[in-house]
């Protein structure tokens, strides 16, 4: 029975009695692990007082192969980013942020970079001019991470440069990235300078200073292609985005 030790983030969780809980926890070097937590709620044990969705800590865990829930030991509290508790907007894009990455991967699968890129994400919204940037750069990583990387560079579907005296392009989620025209029911209308500001980002370039109605319209195109992929629009999706179109 391997026991794991590994810093997480919580991202679900649900009463499983009147002291115990179970959890969804996204760990830094063990991807996502579901598992039941005995006791947890109890003032005195080793859950610091119970988990809640969107804290950091460092939790110790056993799991068996075979079985379903890992059987969690300990849960250290180290973040609670109490802005997330005390705005809505940082509430609303933070519960999107653990929904996108509850769906998009798979148990057990670790990615650093995800868990990274999460943590920081989650620690950018105390200042809400920065809450737009910090969804952008989240959902960006969960499609690089999990496979789904769009192409910016050629047309998606033929491989052909993109034309550069073109002002508005299409983005097909079937193709997974830009085309020339739009064909389908699948294809969206999208700017040339919402696609240059994907490319600074794919390129790690920094986002400071870039206009805000570019970064709206790039996470918004961002969140309908995650749509797309997961094949059905996920609960949070509205409160993080209430204008979403398409």
């Amino acid at each position: 029975m391997p026991t794991i030790s590994d810093t997480a983030v919580c991202i679900r969780r649900w009463d499983f009695s009147e002291t115990s809980q179970t959890v969804s926890l996204f760990t830094r070097e063990h991807g996502i692990i579901r598992g039941l937590a005995k006791g947890a709620k109890r003032e005195k044990g080793s859950f610091s007082g119970g988990l809640d969705v969107l804290t950091r800590g460092h939790v110790v865990a056993i799991v068996k192969p075979g079985r379903e829930l890992a059987t969690l030991t300990e849960w250290h509290l180290q973040e609670t980013y109490r802005v997330l508790r005390q705005r809505l907007d940082a509430n609303r894009a933070g519960l999107y942020m653990a929904d996108l990455v509850h769906h998009m991967l798979t148990d057990q699968d670790p990615h650093p970079p995800l868990f990274d890129a999460l943590v920081g994400a989650l620690g950018e919204m105390t200042d809400s001019s920065k809450i737009e940037t910090a969804l952008l750069m989240l959902q960006w990583r969960v499609l690089e991470e999990s496979g789904y990387r769009p192409e910016l560079e050629r047309d998606a579907e033929t491989g052909r440069p993109l034309p550069e005296e073109a002002e508005a392009l299409a983005f097909s989620a079937r193709a997974g990235g830009v085309v020339v025209s739009p064909t389908g029911s699948d294809h969206w209308r999208v700017r040339r300078t919402t696609i240059s500001l994907l490319r600074a980002l794919s390129e790690g370039r920094p986002l400071e200073g870039s206009d805000a109605e570019v970064v709206r319209r790039a996470n918004r195109l961002l969140a309908v292609y995650c749509r797309e992929l997961i094949g059905a629009e996920l609960p949070t999706v509205r409160w993080a985005f209430s204008d979403l179109n398409g």
